[in-house]
């Protein structure tokens, strides 16, 4: 029993339409045969991770996209959950601050990046500028791009241009020894209202729950719109989006580990060469002899 990936890759340069991939999908698995793999893919991330450190040629960055309640913190948890934390790191990206807001969109991202040897998940990113500001361009006026003084210059064109900003900065970051592997959980509209009154029906989920989500859950065809025209303009050779169906998070979960060990594998890491077998034994020699 596996995962299809190339079921659930977006194949650059093809146009998907959203509305073909089913969110409630869980290739031959059920809740209980998931929950056994994932256990194993857990064990299996955590010693791949250190031959991934050891070798030290590479980075990883793991990029989150989806509507709110989609399950991106739970996959974090759960899938990354036996990573040495010294190797892992997670950046969760809020609303840019006024120093943030003296750059370009792709700058505080690239202060975040991972060293090599080290994964960086993004719990949202820069690919937020090419979602919630296209739903809501006044927001682009923040960033006081010069020219950019109406809504009417946010057009086709200049998305365009941010797409192809995004995909080369990625390119460029590829080429220094980045992987990037990129996620978008796809969860109906349906499955969200069940984990929004979930959140106002537990106690102790309240706390997740912000009137800020009932307000953008007005906008959810656009967003659905944006998701789609993201995954067609960025999905790279280098930087892939797979489609990850959210609707049983038990599904999602394992699917996304096994893309990530299988990305991690495909890399041929290998552990440092050791020192001479002779300079071994000396060094022990000295050991015992103290």
């Amino acid at each position: 029993m596996d995962v299809n990936i190339n079921q659930l890759l977006v194949k650059p340069g093809k146009q998907i339409n959203l509305k073909n991939f089913h969110t409630d999908y869980t290739g031959n698995f059920n809740k209980k045969a998931a929950k056994e793999a994932l256990k194993i893919n857990t064990q299996e991330l955590q010693e791949i991770q250190e031959m991934f450190y050891a070798d030290d040629r590479y980075s990883l960055l793991i990029i989150l996209q989806a509507s709110d309640a989609a399950g991106k913190d739970g996959a974090i948890r759960h899938v990354m959950g036996g990573i040495n934390p010294q190797g892992c790191r997670v950046h969760s990206f809020k609303s840019p601050s006024k120093n943030e807001l003296e750059h370009d969109f792709i700058w505080r991202h690239y202060l975040a990046l991972p060293e090599r040897g080290m994964m960086e998940i993004f719990n949202r990113s820069y690919y937020e500028n090419v979602l919630v500001t296209k739903v809501h361009p006044e927001f682009v006026f923040s960033e006081r791009i010069p020219g950019i003084d109406s809504v009417d210059k946010i057009n086709g064109e200049f998305w365009k241009s941010r797409y192809e900003r995004i995909n080369n900065f990625e390119r460029h970051i590829h080429e220094s020894g980045t992987r990037i592997i990129k996620f978008f959980l796809n969860i109906s509209k349906e499955e969200q209202k069940k984990r929004f009154l979930d959140r106002l029906d537990t106690p102790e989920k309240n706390w997740k729950f912000s009137t800020a989500d009932i307000k953008e859950r007005k906008y959810w065809d656009q967003y659905r719109q944006t998701f789609e025209d993201m995954l067609n303009n960025t999905s790279t050779e280098i930087a892939p989006w797979y489609i990850i169906p959210a609707d049983n998070k038990w599904f999602s979960r394992i699917a996304i580990g096994k893309i990530i060990h299988k990305v991690l594998v495909d890399l041929d890491l290998q552990y440092p060469k050791p020192e001479a077998p002779e300079v071994l034994e000396e060094a022990r020699k000295q050991l015992m002899n103290e």
